[in-house]
Protein backbone atom coordinates (compact mmCIF):
# COMPACT_ATOMS: atom_id res chain seq x y z
CA UNK A 1 0.00 0.00 0.00
CA UNK A 2 1.49 3.37 -1.06
CA UNK A 3 2.00 5.92 2.08
CA UNK A 4 4.33 9.35 2.45
CA UNK A 5 6.49 9.68 4.67
CA UNK A 6 6.27 13.97 5.58
CA UNK A 7 8.27 16.47 7.56
CA UNK A 8 6.34 19.63 8.23
CA UNK A 9 7.76 22.77 10.05
CA UNK A 10 4.77 23.98 12.52
CA UNK A 11 5.45 27.42 14.02
CA UNK A 12 3.16 28.00 16.59
CA UNK A 13 1.32 30.88 18.48
CA UNK A 14 0.48 31.01 21.96
CA UNK A 15 -2.09 28.99 22.71
CA UNK A 16 -2.52 27.22 19.17
CA UNK A 17 -2.54 23.40 18.96
CA UNK A 18 -0.93 21.10 17.20
CA UNK A 19 -2.17 17.40 16.32
CA UNK A 20 -1.55 14.78 13.90
CA UNK A 21 -3.80 14.60 10.45
CA UNK A 22 -6.45 12.12 11.06
CA UNK A 23 -5.41 10.45 8.18
CA UNK A 24 -2.20 9.56 9.60
CA UNK A 25 -0.60 6.10 10.12
CA UNK A 26 1.77 7.31 12.75
CA UNK A 27 3.10 10.86 13.75
CA UNK A 28 6.14 12.18 16.04
CA UNK A 29 6.24 15.64 17.70
CA UNK A 30 9.74 17.31 17.97
CA UNK A 31 9.69 20.44 20.02
CA UNK A 32 12.29 22.86 18.33
CA UNK A 33 11.95 25.74 20.39
CA UNK A 34 9.74 27.23 22.57
CA UNK A 35 7.17 26.14 24.73
CA UNK A 36 4.63 23.05 24.13
CA UNK A 37 2.74 21.26 26.39
CA UNK A 38 0.93 17.74 25.79
CA UNK A 39 -2.61 17.41 26.89
CA UNK A 40 -4.45 13.84 26.88
CA UNK A 41 -2.37 10.23 27.12
CA UNK A 42 0.21 9.02 29.59
CA UNK A 43 2.60 11.77 28.30
CA UNK A 44 0.68 14.77 29.19
CA UNK A 45 2.61 17.76 30.48
CA UNK A 46 5.14 20.01 29.22
CA UNK A 47 7.59 18.67 26.39
CA UNK A 48 11.16 20.00 26.61
CA UNK A 49 12.84 21.61 24.21
CA UNK A 50 14.94 19.27 21.69
CA UNK A 51 12.73 16.55 22.83
CA UNK A 52 9.94 14.33 20.78
CA UNK A 53 7.19 12.11 21.42
CA UNK A 54 4.89 9.95 19.92
CA UNK A 55 1.43 11.65 19.18
CA UNK A 56 -1.99 10.35 19.37
CA UNK A 57 -5.14 11.07 17.41
CA UNK A 58 -6.67 11.36 20.55
CA UNK A 59 -4.40 14.30 22.55
CA UNK A 60 -3.16 17.18 21.23
CA UNK A 61 0.46 19.79 21.86
CA UNK A 62 -0.99 23.37 22.78
CA UNK A 63 1.90 26.10 22.77
CA UNK A 64 2.45 28.18 25.37
CA UNK A 65 3.11 31.78 26.06
CA UNK A 66 6.47 32.34 23.98
CA UNK A 67 4.79 29.84 21.09
CA UNK A 68 6.61 27.23 19.43
CA UNK A 69 8.46 25.39 16.32
CA UNK A 70 7.52 22.38 16.23
CA UNK A 71 9.31 19.74 13.39
CA UNK A 72 5.95 17.52 12.86
CA UNK A 73 7.03 14.19 11.28
CA UNK A 74 4.14 11.63 9.53
CA UNK A 75 3.68 8.42 8.07
CA UNK A 76 0.00 8.89 5.98
CA UNK A 77 -1.57 6.96 3.60
CA UNK A 78 -2.05 8.42 -0.18
CA UNK A 79 -3.26 10.71 -1.05
CA UNK A 80 -1.81 12.72 1.64
CA UNK A 81 -4.36 15.06 3.52
CA UNK A 82 -3.20 18.51 3.52
CA UNK A 83 -0.31 19.28 5.98
CA UNK A 84 -1.18 22.45 7.83
CA UNK A 85 2.31 23.78 8.12
CA UNK A 86 5.50 24.26 6.07
CA UNK A 87 6.06 21.20 4.57
CA UNK A 88 9.93 20.55 4.29
CA UNK A 89 10.16 17.00 2.93
CA UNK A 90 7.46 14.89 1.52
CA UNK A 91 8.88 11.10 0.00
CA UNK A 92 6.73 8.13 -1.10
CA UNK A 93 7.00 4.58 1.33
CA UNK A 94 5.89 1.02 0.11
CA UNK A 95 4.87 -0.43 3.08
CA UNK A 96 3.32 -3.96 3.52
CA UNK A 97 1.18 -3.40 5.95
CA UNK A 98 0.86 -7.22 6.55
CA UNK A 99 4.37 -7.42 7.64
CA UNK A 100 5.27 -5.75 11.30
CA UNK A 101 6.47 -2.14 11.74
CA UNK A 102 8.09 0.20 14.25
CA UNK A 103 8.37 4.10 13.97
CA UNK A 104 12.22 5.14 15.56
CA UNK A 105 12.97 8.84 16.49
CA UNK A 106 16.06 9.63 17.06
CA UNK A 107 18.81 12.30 17.45
CA UNK A 108 22.11 12.34 15.97
CA UNK A 109 25.24 14.22 17.11
CA UNK A 110 28.57 13.99 15.41
CA UNK A 111 31.99 15.32 16.85
CA UNK A 112 33.85 17.81 14.92
CA UNK A 113 35.09 16.51 11.89
CA UNK A 114 33.01 12.94 12.35
CA UNK A 115 32.44 10.70 9.28
CA UNK A 116 29.56 7.94 8.95
CA UNK A 117 31.63 5.57 6.47
CA UNK A 118 29.35 4.52 3.65
CA UNK A 119 26.45 2.30 5.04
CA UNK A 120 23.25 1.73 4.58
CA UNK A 121 20.19 1.06 7.14
CA UNK A 122 17.38 -1.39 7.94
CA UNK A 123 14.57 0.78 6.41
CA UNK A 124 13.63 3.95 4.90
CA UNK A 125 13.44 7.90 6.58
CA UNK A 126 13.81 11.87 6.67
CA UNK A 127 16.71 13.61 8.01
CA UNK A 128 16.63 17.07 8.96
CA UNK A 129 20.01 19.08 10.42
CA UNK A 130 19.48 20.39 13.66
CA UNK A 131 22.58 22.60 13.82
CA UNK A 132 26.25 22.53 12.39
CA UNK A 133 26.90 21.54 8.47
CA UNK A 134 26.73 17.33 7.53
CA UNK A 135 27.76 16.49 3.55
CA UNK A 136 26.13 13.90 2.32
CA UNK A 137 26.27 11.84 -0.66
CA UNK A 138 23.30 9.28 -1.68
CA UNK A 139 24.22 6.34 -3.27
CA UNK A 140 25.66 7.87 -6.88
CA UNK A 141 24.41 10.88 -6.47
CA UNK A 142 26.45 14.52 -5.87
CA UNK A 143 26.89 15.73 -2.35
CA UNK A 144 24.61 17.78 -0.91
CA UNK A 145 26.15 20.56 1.58
CA UNK A 146 23.25 20.01 4.69
CA UNK A 147 22.49 23.73 6.63
CA UNK A 148 20.81 23.59 9.64
CA UNK A 149 16.52 22.56 8.84
CA UNK A 150 17.63 21.12 5.21
CA UNK A 151 15.70 17.81 5.19
CA UNK A 152 16.42 14.51 3.14
CA UNK A 153 15.31 10.99 2.48
CA UNK A 154 17.30 8.10 2.68
CA UNK A 155 15.63 4.66 1.34
CA UNK A 156 17.95 2.29 3.63
CA UNK A 157 19.08 0.92 0.08
CA UNK A 158 21.92 3.39 -1.51
CA UNK A 159 24.75 3.80 0.35
CA UNK A 160 25.55 6.72 2.35
CA UNK A 161 28.38 8.85 3.20
CA UNK A 162 28.39 11.43 5.71
CA UNK A 163 30.79 14.12 6.50
CA UNK A 164 30.32 16.29 9.64
CA UNK A 165 32.24 20.38 9.79
CA UNK A 166 35.61 20.25 11.32
CA UNK A 167 34.66 23.95 13.27
CA UNK A 168 31.38 23.32 14.82
CA UNK A 169 29.29 20.34 16.46
CA UNK A 170 26.51 19.04 14.18
CA UNK A 171 23.55 16.91 14.69
CA UNK A 172 20.55 15.73 12.90
CA UNK A 173 16.86 14.64 14.12
CA UNK A 174 16.16 11.62 12.31
CA UNK A 175 12.54 9.31 11.70
CA UNK A 176 12.51 5.92 10.57
CA UNK A 177 10.00 3.58 9.37
CA UNK A 178 11.72 -0.33 10.17
CA UNK A 179 10.96 -3.95 10.67
CA UNK A 180 9.98 -4.27 14.52
CA UNK A 181 12.16 -6.64 15.07
CA UNK A 182 14.88 -4.36 15.24
CA UNK A 183 13.24 -2.81 18.09
CA UNK A 184 16.15 -1.56 20.26
CA UNK A 185 18.95 -2.27 18.20
CA UNK A 186 20.69 -0.67 15.67
CA UNK A 187 19.46 -0.34 11.58
CA UNK A 188 22.93 0.58 10.78
CA UNK A 189 24.79 -2.07 8.23
CA UNK A 190 28.20 -0.82 6.93
CA UNK A 191 29.42 -1.46 3.10
CA UNK A 192 32.69 -2.64 4.43
CA UNK A 193 31.84 -4.23 7.82
CA UNK A 194 35.46 -2.92 9.10
CA UNK A 195 34.06 0.20 8.84
CA UNK A 196 32.50 0.30 12.32
CA UNK A 197 35.46 0.31 13.73
CA UNK A 198 37.09 3.00 11.57
CA UNK A 199 34.30 5.58 12.03
CA UNK A 200 34.45 8.53 14.17
CA UNK A 201 32.06 8.06 16.78
CA UNK A 202 28.63 9.23 17.05
CA UNK A 203 26.15 9.84 19.76
CA UNK A 204 22.48 8.61 19.33
CA UNK A 205 19.59 9.53 21.66
CA UNK A 206 16.16 7.61 21.04
CA UNK A 207 13.24 9.22 21.92
CA UNK A 208 10.47 7.02 20.01
CA UNK A 209 11.15 3.35 19.38
CA UNK A 210 7.97 1.97 19.11
CA UNK A 211 5.76 -0.58 17.26
CA UNK A 212 3.20 1.05 14.72
CA UNK A 213 -0.55 -0.49 13.15
CA UNK A 214 -0.64 0.34 9.41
Amino acid sequence: MPYSLRLIEDTLAPGARCKPALASAACVLYLAAGDLRIEGGAASGPLEPGRAYLATKTGAAVAGASGARVLRFELVRQPPPPAGGRVLLEHPMALDPRASWLLRCDRVDFDRGGIALPHRHRGGGIRCLLNGRLDVTVGQGTVRAMRPCDAWFESGKEPVLAVSAKDEETSFIRISVLPAEIRGKSSMVYVDPGDAARSKPRTYTVYVDEPIAL
